[in-house]
This record gives structure tokens, sequence and C-alpha cells, in this order.
């Protein structure tokens, strides 16, 4: 490929951990579908992510590194980093240590011939451990929706996505202002997406073509500070409330758009709650104690404080039995 040359797919991984680097890229390299470009931005990592990248064909991958760490609260600016610098007619952004099955492009290309004209796509995934084992599938989608059917259905927590199950239309993620920030990406994928289906739906896959890696170094397991994913939960609901300010004009979307204006502070107070559980699974006694004093701030009672503690040692116990 040239410096000239339109292909169909950005492949972009903002790198830091190095641990499974080398196996994500041999994935991506793998495809089946080879009109694509790779590109790898190195995020000023103290672990050899350059050493592994130079491990492969020069030709095949496009290398930037950032002069400073750009950090995990602000990884969204690294996404948009990488869209800026895609020449793919689409894209979409790779985990360090996610992994793609063969078919991952080639299945995508088979649900835009059937789905044309839209701006994001989505697939199904699997939810693999340390060593590459499928523990879990994501919720099976409908093979089309409307944005308020995806918003519903997501605030209910029925579904899981990470942002590797999207792909988007490069031209019409760059008109809308990229990859909409929140501290850590916090619910970033959830409401980029939402963007992108707003006007024309979103086409979903179920074959689970992704392979999302949960493990104890993801962003999600061990960021220190809590309070950046509480903020996030509340710039996603601010979002949330200016986007149903608008009224859909389609009979089903209208009976979606009135039940979410009615319940949109439930569905974020739960959100919160969900939030806090999550950052409870580790470290709960001493997290507990720091959420009963903090808990004002976010509009909390001692009451929620208690059920996300519950919550986060039931997940516990389930990370355990698995």
């Amino acid at each position: 490929m040239t410096s000239t040359d339109q292909v169909k797919f950005s492949i972009c991984i903002p790198a830091y951990k190095s641990s499974y680097l080398k196996e994500c890229i041999q994935s991506i390299l793998n495809q089946t579908c080879q009109d694509f470009e790779l590109i790898v931005l190195n995020d000023n990592s103290p672990q050899p992510v350059e050493e592994i990248v130079l491990e492969f064909d020069k030709n095949r991958i496009r290398y930037y590194k950032n002069e400073t760490n750009v950090g995990a609260v602000k990884l969204v600016d690294n996404w948009n980093k990488c869209l800026s610098l895609a020449k793919g007619e689409y894209i979409m952004i790779m985990g360090d240590d996610d992994v793609l099955e063969p078919d991952y492009l080639a299945e995508f290309l088979d649900l835009m011939s059937k789905y044309p004209g839209l701006h994001v796509y989505h697939c199904r995934s699997q939810i693999i451990d340390d060593t590459g084992k499928t523990q879990m599938l994501t919720p099976a989608c409908p093979s089309f929706e409307s944005v308020y059917d995806s918003i519903w259905h997501r605030l209910n927590q029925y579904r899981s996505n990470y942002i590797s199950d999207y792909v988007y239309l490069t031209s019409a993620l760059r008109e809308s202002g990229g990859f909409y920030y929140l501290p850590l990406a916090w619910g970033t994928d959830d409401i980029t997406a939402f963007i992108a289906s707003a006007t024309h739906g979103i086409a979903h896959s179920n074959k689970p073509v992704f392979k999302y890696r949960s493990h104890g170094m993801s962003i999600s397991s061990t960021t220190s500070n809590d309070l950046d994913k509480m903020i996030a939960d509340e710039g996603y609901a601010k979002w949330l409330e200016g986007f149903l300010q608008k009224s859909p004009t389609d009979a089903d979307a209208i009976i979606l758009h009135r039940h979410l204006v009615l319940n949109q502070k439930n569905y974020m107070h739960k959100r919160k709650i969900f939030t806090l559980s999550k950052v409870m699974v580790s470290d709960s006694f001493k997290k507990l104690i720091s959420w009963l004093k903090n808990r004002s701030r976010f509009g909390l009672s001692v009451k929620d404080v208690l059920l996300a503690f519950a919550k986060s040692q039931n997940m516990k116990r389930k990370a355990t039995s698995l």
C-alpha cells in the first residue's frame, strides 16, 4: 500500500501494553480480507511496544509514537488521533490485547452488503481469558435496529459491547466530531455508536468474530481513579438528556422516545450503581468506606452504596467460579 492508496478498512491499535500485542497484530494481518491498513499508535509506553511492531514487515504497519503518554483517562484522545491518521473508508479501534477471528473483516463486508449506507455496523463478541479461552459470548442482537432500540437495550443492561465490536464509516465519524469524549472512555463506545446510528440505524452480525480479553490488566479493572468513571456517567447522562430533546417521527421510535424521556434519570442512577459495583470488585471494603463518605457528590444514598457493594461481591463470586 502506498501513502495515497485508498483502502476499505483502517484497523487502529492505540498500544500501551505489550503482553498480547504480537498475538493481536498477527490476528489482524491474518484476515481473509486484505483490503485494510494497520495503524499502531504507541502511547509512549515503557513496555516493548516498538520492538514488537518491528518484528513484523514494516510495509504492513503504519507506526506512530506519541511524544508524551496520553494515559488511560484521556484514552479517547488516542482513538481520535487514530481517526485523523486513517485512510480507510471504514475504521475500527482495536484493543492491544484483543484478537480478531480471521473472517472479522469479511463478516463486516457481508453485513455492509446487506445494509448499505449505514454509518455504523456491529458484531457479537467472544469474551476470552488470559489464555485466550472463550468464557462467554455477548448477547445476540437483531439484524437491524433504530438508535432508540439500542439505547433502551443498553440502559437496561441487556447488551454488552466494546469499542472493537464496531466498524464506522470514517467520513461520518469525522463529521460528527469523532469518538465521543468521556474519561477513561467509560461509555464512549455507547454514545459514539448512538450518534452514528441516530439517523440511519445500526446493523448487527451475530457471528462472534471479535475476541475481547477480560483480565486484571484492563482499564476497567485497574484504574485507581474511580471518580473518573462516575464523572463519565454524569457526562453520559448529560448527552442522553440533550439527545432526547429532539423528538423522532417514526411511530415505534416515538413510543421508545417517550419511555426514555420519562425514565432517563432512573436509568442513569442505575448506571451509577452498576459503575460503583464494578469499581468495588477490587479492594471492596476499603472502597465501601470511601464511597460511603463520597456518595453525596454523585447523588448516591447509603442504600445505593450498600447495594453496589452487594453486587460487587456477586461479581467477584462469579469471576472466581469461571
